[in-house]
């Protein structure tokens, strides 16, 4: 048998719908669309079709529906409606189904995007830095004016920041008195670090440079302690033991060793650390704060205009045909260290803002931890480059120094568990 659901009663008034009145009685007729819909329902359905007054007995046998009324009045009906209003449900349906797959794609592909960019901008920070290192160290191992060199870093830096502003490449800012005193002991720390960095590059090898360099956790545990009462974790303290050490076997087997070279790369780490500790100590206030790029930029105008007086004073300005003449003698004619020092120079500016770019997308963890990877690949460039010979041991301490940095920059995330009274 089949089982079969009747209704012997019109529906119920909320779902009768409009028109007009029909009889008490209509005569049967048979629904092959509801009978459609109940043969295809699923099992699940069948708690819903009873509060219907369909009948679901028999799970195994097909259903049927009886109506009392035309098609269109079957306000209980779950199949769609012929005509326009069937198109109408098929369309909604569509729409709705498409949209969350839209969504999803278009997270996947922004997030695919975000990605992309992200090491791009990872690829010319390391690409930069390499040639920086390489043209600068060529320009300083001819051209014996550090600070000359420094100056004109700084003034190529100048210029574009001015070329930017002024043609509206990124907003030009508003500064007033209180944010210029702000910034113009960052200036001054600033110019120092970039300084003693070229002095310690025309002395000694880039990767040993690099490898002294990565003693800034020292520096910076070290000042925060003093300056900003912030004691390191014992993760923080065991994290610098393989720097030092790693630094120290490096210098011991460093064939290029040349204590000026040293000092002076040491005296870059104290520079550039307290840049920061004064970052964190002379605060602006929060409504005229400055984004990284804008307040980089103000540091490189300022820092041209310290460091010329000083230029003047120390070695006097260099950049002339007799000084370029001289420099020939070691190797690069005049065109050369013109060129080379151009190209230092951009690539210095050039990586500077595209590391403050990738710190405004990333956490200051994520940052240092690029950093690091930075300069392994500066120290590995330049040994290949210039064919700096390096024993195993100095191997041994340049990799030793570099876990140390890797592991800090790790180490930096755990805080200390409050302690409980």
């Amino acid at each position: 048998m089949q089982s079969a659901a009747f209704t012997l009663s019109p529906p119920p008034p909320f779902l009768r719908s409009p028109g007009p009145r029909r009889p008490a009685f209509a005569p049967l007729r048979f629904d092959p669309v509801r009978l459609s819909a109940a043969s295809a329902a699923s099992p699940s359905s069948s708690s819903s079709a009873a509060v219907h007054g369909l009948s679901a007995s028999s799970p195994l046998l097909p259903r049927r529906s009886w109506c009392l009324g035309p098609p269109a009045s079957r306000p209980w009906s779950g199949v769609p409606l012929l005509g326009s209003d069937r198109g109408e449900a098929r369309g909604l349906e569509a729409r709705a189904t498409s949209v969350p797959d839209a969504a999803d794609e278009g997270e996947k592909s922004g997030g695919l995007g975000k990605t992309l960019e992200l090491g791009l901008l990872f690829g010319l920070w390391y690409l930069f830095n390499i040639y920086f290192n390489i043209y600068n160290k060529q320009v300083l191992k001819a051209f014996h004016y550090p600070t000359n060199v420094t100056l004109a870093q700084f003034a190529v830096g100048s210029v574009l920041v001015i070329i930017m502003w002024t043609f509206n490449l990124y907003k030009r800012p508003k500064l007033s008195r209180s944010q210029l005193l702000a910034i113009l002991p960052l200036a001054v720390v600033h110019t120092l670090g970039n300084l003693f960095t070229n002095m310690s590059l025309g002395k000694v090898a880039v990767s040993f440079t690099h490898t002294i360099k990565a003693m800034e956790p020292f520096f910076s545990v070290i000042l925060s302690a003093m300056f900003l009462a912030e004691m390191p974790t014992i993760w923080v303290v065991s994290s610098l033991v393989p720097i030092v050490g790693g630094v120290a076997l490096a210098s011991m087997t460093e064939a290029s060793f040349n204590w000026a070279g040293f000092w002076s790369a040491m005296a870059s780490n104290l520079s550039n650390q307290s840049r920061n500790v004064l970052s964190k100590k002379v605060m602006v206030n929060k409504e005229e704060s400055l984004d990284n790029i804008t307040l980089f930029s103000i540091i490189t105008m300022m820092s041209f205009v310290l460091l010329f007086p000083v230029t003047v004073f120390t070695e006097g300005l260099k950049f002339t045909p007799a000084s370029l003449q001289a420099a020939a003698q070691q190797g690069l004619n005049v065109q050369q260290v013109l060129t080379r020092s151009l190209i230092a120079a951009l690539c210095f500016h050039a990586y500077q803002q595209v590391s403050y770019m990738i710190l405004q997308r990333v956490s200051p963890v994520t940052h240092s931890v690029g950093n690091c990877v930075k300069r392994v690949v500066v120290i590995v460039s330049s040994v290949l480059f210039f064919r700096t010979p390096v024993s195993p041991i100095n191997s041994l301490g340049t990799g030793l120094a570099l876990a140390g940095v890797f592991l800090y920059s790790r180490v930096k995330r755990i805080k200390p568990k409050p302690k409980t009274t």
